[in-house]
């Protein structure tokens, strides 16, 4: 299993153009439908609203790319760039970043139809991170698929669920607990994703607080149409089988429960979370702002979220559009293609609040597991201590590798590298979300 990796130090079209690898791209040549999926979390930085560029997939990325399939795809008609971004972001303010029209001119100069979907059924409008108000969405117009995971064909089977349930993405836990009872695993994602011929992923490198890194395994949330069916944490601490804290004290006995029922009985209404806002800077003055403060599940213990990632990459390599799934062996898996961007990449604080790393990197693959395992290597981290890429390797059921990590070939400059042969001028000490330090790194 080989990944490339190229430096370079700036968003230069052509020169990002000439590396992507010819052999990566094989799959678009014979492709109708191909889908490209940056990383579109948030249109800024969350707290420096003027900086976006070390947050999301650069643009010159998703153009260079978009250039390659149009020559090289013989029967190419369709060309769709999409995400579901996180719910509270702007979805036009992320499309104004982009050239939008330049791509439609592309695709159009070559008879090929090109769309730009916002996969989400809902926007939200928060105020100091509290939602405020809510937009319905027109979502994916192709539809979406349902996917039911049951038993031991989801990464949930046999986790021991603590007793106040898991938390999804919204206020209403009863979403998320019913769509993961035990016994079935509910999925809601893109139907114009599952149909591709080919999907692209082109995810930004960054450190993440739930799930230590973010590159292309965690990247695979943005295809979902509804995200409170997606487990984040479990709720409470680990004496409580939880993983919303990391130890039992005052956030864990007192936060925590009552944050569980305000959202059961108030924040789940619009109308009322407006007057819980104002009072949620008392909250961090007495429990500790997130910057600072491990909570959320925010942390190298969090249990969960690679359950949610792993599962979602099954759908993803196995999945049809009406909810069944493929037989699971490799010459059945989807095509798959991975450009991550790190020439800007981000640290600290991700993936919303990162500081930016100038890395002059391109990394690039046909596995998800292999790329993320490099890109870890890169940042300076054990990637067998990122719970989506250790579990990855044991996968019983739609698995997502059929390699050893030690199979691993890098190539740079055409030179080629075992995965634990990495120069170490290829390489950062990348500093990791707070909650995860003195534990991923090499």
């Amino acid at each position: 299993m080989k990944v490339y990796i190229s430096n370079r130090k700036s968003y230069d079209l052509d020169s990002i153009y000439s590396f992507l690898p010819d052999d990566i791209f094989e799959p678009v040549i014979e492709a109708k439908c191909v889908v490209l999926k940056p990383n579109w979390v948030s249109e800024s930085h969350k707290s420096k609203i003027d900086q976006w560029e070390h947050v999301i997939t650069h643009p010159t990325i998703i153009t260079a790319v978009i250039k390659k399939i149009i020559k090289i795809g013989k029967r190419l008609q369709y060309i769709i760039v999409t995400d579901g971004p996180q719910t509270d972001s702007s979805f036009s303010k992320i499309l104004a970043l982009n050239p939008i029209e330049e791509w439609h001119r592309m695709a159009f100069s070559k008879g090929i139809k090109l769309d730009v979907i916002d996969l989400r059924d809902h926007e939200w409008v928060s105020e100091k991170g509290v939602i405020i108000e809510r937009k319905k969405l027109r979502g994916d117009p192709a539809g979406k698929s349902l996917f039911n995971l049951k038993e031991r064909s989801s990464e949930f089977f046999g986790q021991v669920r603590s007793k106040r349930g898991y938390y999804g993405a919204d206020y209403n836990l009863s979403e998320v607990n019913n769509a993961h009872d035990g016994l079935q695993n509910l999925y809601s994602v893109s139907r114009s994703v599952i149909q591709a011929d080919v999907f692209i992923i082109l995810p930004k490198l960054k450190t993440h607080k739930k799930a230590g890194i973010t590159c292309c395994l965690k990247n695979l949330v943005g295809i979902n149409t509804f995200k409170n069916y997606l487990p984040h944490h479990m709720e409470g601490d680990p004496t409580e089988s939880g993983d919303q804290y990391p130890i039992r004290n005052k956030n864990s006995i007192i936060e925590g429960p009552m944050l569980a029922l305000l959202k059961k009985k108030m924040l789940i209404n619009s109308s009322l979370t407006k007057v819980f806002s104002p009072l949620k800077t008392y909250g961090e003055f007495f429990f500790g702002s997130t910057r600072n403060t491990i909570r959320s599940g925010n942390w190298y213990g969090n249990d969960t979220l690679w359950r949610t990632i792993i599962d979602l990459n099954k759908i993803l390599l196995y999945g049809n559009p009406d909810g069944s799934f493929r037989e699971p062996s490799q010459n059945k898996m989807k095509q798959y293609i991975a450009v991550v961007d790190g020439i800007l990449a981000g640290q600290g604080n991700g993936p919303l609040e990162p500081d930016p790393v100038n890395f002059g990197r391109l990394i690039c693959g046909s596995n998800a597991v292999a790329v993320d395992v490099v890109c870890a290597h890169l940042m300076g981290f054990d990637p067998l201590m990122i719970p989506s890429i250790r579990n990855s390797f044991s996968v019983k059921s739609y698995p997502l590798t059929h390699f050893n990590m030690n199979d691993i070939i890098i190539e740079n400059n055409g030179i080629e590298y075992f995965i634990t042969e990495i120069p170490e001028n290829l390489t950062h000490r990348f500093k990791p979300h707070f909650g995860w330090v003195k534990h991923i790194e090499k």
